[in-house]
């Protein structure tokens, strides 16, 4: 899954972890795969542990323009209420919250 990494901060006073994945495989759908399956188990941790913190999935703006943009990823996602945060690494900068 190349790059990953879990941060914590606050979005508008909001507790949020941050799990970011770089999509780097061959294969776009076995990192979505991965990715899911982290994001679930990192949600009811938090659920348990920290009920307060929401939990986002960064993805790249590439990543989110192309592989996101078709229709098993984007129902992947809303079926699954994944949060996403939608960045631009080379200037770290945060083009989209989506929730």
């Amino acid at each position: 899954m190349g790059a990953k990494k879990l941060l914590a901060a606050q979005k508008e006073g909001q507790k949020i972890a941050v799990e970011i994945k770089s999509f780097l495989s061959p294969s776009p759908i076995n990192d979505l795969e991965q990715a899911l399956g982290q994001y679930i188990i990192y949600t009811q941790i938090l659920s348990d542990q920290q009920p307060e913190c929401l939990l986002y999935l960064a993805i790249t703006e590439d990543i989110f323009s192309g592989f996101f943009s078709e229709e098993l990823p984007q129902s992947v996602i809303r079926f699954n209420q994944v949060k996403l945060l939608i960045f631009k690494p080379e200037t770290e900068e945060i083009v989209e919250w989506i929730t």
